[in-house]
């Protein structure tokens, strides 16, 4: 059988067609976007990419078309699939029928974390010979993929808010009926399909109905929000996880910043010993935890495995270092996310210099939506790099006047490398924070900082 996707380079996308690889099906794909990690890895898995919507991808017909919801009508693509009569779907649809049927689902939901907390928690699960299936919008770095089937009944994916496709407005994650649900948090993003907090709201519940009553809810307990998707009625047993100890789940920091303490219901059940920093990354941490041993594993083998968990590509990943200075990819796109990714890094640097580099690429964060939080989450940098693509229309300069002196705005790509190039001395940290590819300027950036010429600070 013959799948062709459109959309392909998605994160979400991506892994599909990992898995329909796996599953023995002739796979191909389009996209106006093409590149790392996930272009690098559909090629290696010999799946056949294709730049752009050409009709002509589609000739000779497929027998089913997957259309991603980046896609809406007028795309050419879709045009043609409608026109031509073939069979099609959506990918959180595709993956409901053809994977997801007869296995253990573990979703991680929520505004923030779900990449993490979905990979540690499968790493969780593999460490202790579970070996699950797993379709994560990233790639662990413990797995080296974003998808597999896996050889068990437990199967582990991130669970997006955003819509199903043009012909599909219900929420991603309705299609999964997970048995362990994970919910991290609920904030307000998406602007672009939600016009407002309540209709995210409202899915979360849609998401939380699908959950049977021999299943298994862990909730954030320091989430009002979520707090009231609840209320609205639950119909499974819930355990919370927090910084409360009178919550079924608790952390207590260590002596380290990478140390810390487990405990369920008051009771330790053993000590986190691992690189990463910061409260977000304990939360969730808890949060798989307490999914895992629903799944079987006892907590006390889960706080050792994270002792080997390895992170995710594009959060806070170190894509290089050159005379001293160090850049990082970061997938950060929401002023919450922004803010603790920042926060995060601080702790790690102390007082060395960070310059943040910022691209507004998501939908909510081009209409806006975010511009008034962007100063505030920004303030532990000491510089700021702003880009500007095109097509923006809020007023950016007011943040740049809002953080003073540290500030810039670009139109250009290669300015703001020039400008790190001049400007980053040894001991600095360059955090680039997208999305998207960023027009590949991680790499440049690095080659850039080979070829200059040694710097007197």
């Amino acid at each position: 059988m013959h799948i062709h996707i459109l959309g392909i380079c998605g994160t979400f996308m991506g892994g599909l067609a990992l898995l329909a690889r796996e599953l023995g099906y002739t796979v191909s794909g389009s996209d106006a976007n093409v590149y790392p990690p996930m272009s690098t890895q559909l090629q290696a898995a010999g799946i056949c990419l294709m730049e752009g919507y050409e009709p002509a991808h589609l000739q000779p017909a497929p027998d089913l078309v997957v259309i991603g919801n980046a896609l809406s009508r007028g795309n050419t693509a879709v045009e043609y699939v409608l026109d031509q009569g073939l069979p099609y779907t959506s990918g959180p649809q595709w993956l409901a029928e053809n994977v997801l049927q007869s296995r253990w689902v573990l979703a991680v939901a929520g505004t923030h974390g779900k990449t993490t907390t979905a990979s540690m928690l499968a790493w969780l699960l593999e460490a202790n010979d579970l070996k699950p299936g797993f379709l994560i919008g990233g790639v662990p770095d413990n797995f080296g993929v974003s998808a597999r089937l896996g050889e068990t009944p437990f199967f582990v994916v991130e669970a997006d808010e955003y819509d199903t496709a043009f012909f599909d407005k219900r929420s991603k994650f309705v299609h999964y009926r997970p048995r362990t649900l994970v919910l991290n948090n609920l904030e307000f993003d998406h602007a672009d399909i939600f016009p407002d907090l309540e209709a995210i709201r409202i899915q979360f519940h849609h998401l939380l109905r699908t959950v049977p009553g021999n299943g298994l809810v862990v909730c954030n307990s320091g989430d009002p929000e979520l707090e009231n998707v609840l209320q609205r009625g639950c119909w499974t047993p819930v355990e919370w996880f927090g910084t409360d100890p009178d919550r079924d789940w608790s952390a207590r920091p260590g002596r380290e910043d990478t140390e810390f303490e487990v405990n369920f219901q008051r009771t330790p059940q053993g000590t986190v010993h691992w690189t990463l920093m910061g409260e977000h990354n304990r939360a969730n941490a808890l949060a798989a935890i307490a999914a895992a041993r629903h799944a079987g594993v006892p907590a006390a083998l889960s706080c050792a495995a994270l002792a080997n968990f390895a992170g995710i590509k594009r959060r806070m990943e170190v894509r290089g270092e050159v005379d001293g200075v160090t850049v990082y990819d970061d997938f950060a796109h929401h002023p919450t996310a922004i803010a603790t990714t920042l926060q995060g890094l601080r702790q790690r640097v102390g007082n060395a210099p960070i310059m943040a580099v910022l691209e507004p690429r998501s939908n909510t964060m081009r209409m806006g939506v975010h511009q008034n939080q962007l100063a505030a989450a920004l303030q532990a940098a000491d510089r700021v790099l702003l880009y500007r693509p095109e097509g923006i229309v809020w007023d950016m300069a007011a943040i740049v006047d809002e953080l003073g002196d540290r500030a810039v705005q670009f139109a250009s790509v290669d300015d703001i490398i020039d400008t790190v190039v001049h400007q980053a001395g040894a001991g600095t940290h360059v955090l680039i924070m997208s999305n998207g590819g960023f027009e590949n300027i991680h790499a440049r950036l690095l080659e850039a900082l080979h070829a200059r010429q040694p710097m007197h600070v």
